[in-house]
């Protein structure tokens, strides 16, 4: 073999294994994909300067309501606290939390929040299967009646007289069988049922002797943690945050949820600093009224702003990963 023929075939592919030695066979595109120009790094920079803007502009409101709520009034109100608290005092959140009430209105709000999250997923999961299949027939008159409900209601007083003859007027069942399904979150998940899930799960388990049932409990509930985890959340902040059902139905104080029990706290707090007497007991009172109410926002939210990172990871999550081999 010629010393030219030995010097292509060392540039080229390698007998042995198959690969490329030589970069003259490598696109030019794919040559200089890792080098960037002076235009990509200022891209790059303002990206990055936007995100960090977006970030400070959602973190910081919570950070100032942290710190104000721990600070002296008076430096708060005079624009001298922004980063770091000044004048630290636990005023509001003893005043919050030495009051025996907030303790039973932790206790409800979370029971409320719990069984009722708990029957909203299980009535609304299988119902928006059971709407999502296209064998159903009468799946689009059914949800021409659930849309419905949307555009239209009965009004507060008929509401509450229809609460009234069912017996659940100073029940805390009122916070659960109303809100069983909510429309729109119904409507989110029938339309994540109807796109991601592959018809030949369905036609496989049909095949290996499962109904809808079983398909439903083994096949379909496994692939849609994400749903599951994003309703789960809109209705757990509908019920903890829920305090006009306390407000216009229930009637005994031992049953009302933790919104009503700050609410109370806090106009208690504002009432006593309008009523001073004296323009200076007037102000001062107005500065601990306020630290109230920054610490009933924490307390109110702080239980959700802990929850919230062990379920976000499910909200980008590709659950579909693995669902179909071949």
């Amino acid at each position: 073999m010629s010393a030219t023929a030995t010097s292509a075939q060392a540039k080229g592919l390698d007998a042995s294994n198959g690969k490329i030695q030589s970069s003259a066979n490598i696109p030019e595109n794919k040559r200089h994909i890792n080098q960037r120009t002076a235009s990509d790094w200022v891209i790059d920079i303002i990206i990055w300067i936007l995100v960090a803007f977006v970030i400070v502009a959602i973190i910081y409101p919570l950070w100032f309501v942290i710190i104000a709520s721990v600070s002296n009034q008076t430096l708060v109100n005079n624009g001298q606290v922004l980063v770091w608290p000044k004048g630290f005092s636990w005023y509001g959140y003893e005043q919050i939390f030495h009051d025996s009430r907030i303790w039973n209105g932790y206790l409800n709000t979370i029971i409320y929040s719990g069984v009722g999250t708990a029957l909203n997923l299980i009535v609304t999961l299988p119902a928006a299967f059971a709407l999502s299949r296209s064998e159903f027939r009468g799946r689009r008159l059914i949800m021409l009646f659930f849309t419905i409900t949307m555009f239209v209601n009965g009004g507060l007083i008929p509401t509450y007289l229809l609460y009234k003859q069912v017996g659940l007027i100073d029940s805390w069942l009122v916070f659960i069988i109303p809100t069983a399904v909510n429309v729109y979150n119904l409507i989110i998940a029938r339309s994540f049922f109807e796109t991601s899930i592959p018809e030949d799960l369905h036609d496989a388990a049909q095949i290996d002797g499962l109904g809808y049932f079983r398909y439903f409990i083994k096949i379909v509930l496994p692939l849609s943690s994400a749903i599951v985890a994003v309703i789960g959340l809109y209705y757990l902040v509908q019920h903890w945050n829920d305090f006009f059902t306390g407000l216009i139905y229930i009637n005994t104080y031992e049953k009302q949820p933790l919104q009503m029990v700050l609410r109370d706290i806090l106009l208690a707090n504002s009432a006593f600093a309008g009523g001073n007497g004296s323009t200076a007991g007037a102000g001062y009172g107005q500065e601990l009224a306020d630290q109230i109410k920054y610490g009933v926002i924490i307390a109110s939210t702080l239980p959700l702003l802990v929850i919230y990172p062990f379920i976000q990871k499910y909200f980008n999550k590709g659950v579909m990963i693995g669902a179909i081999k071949g």
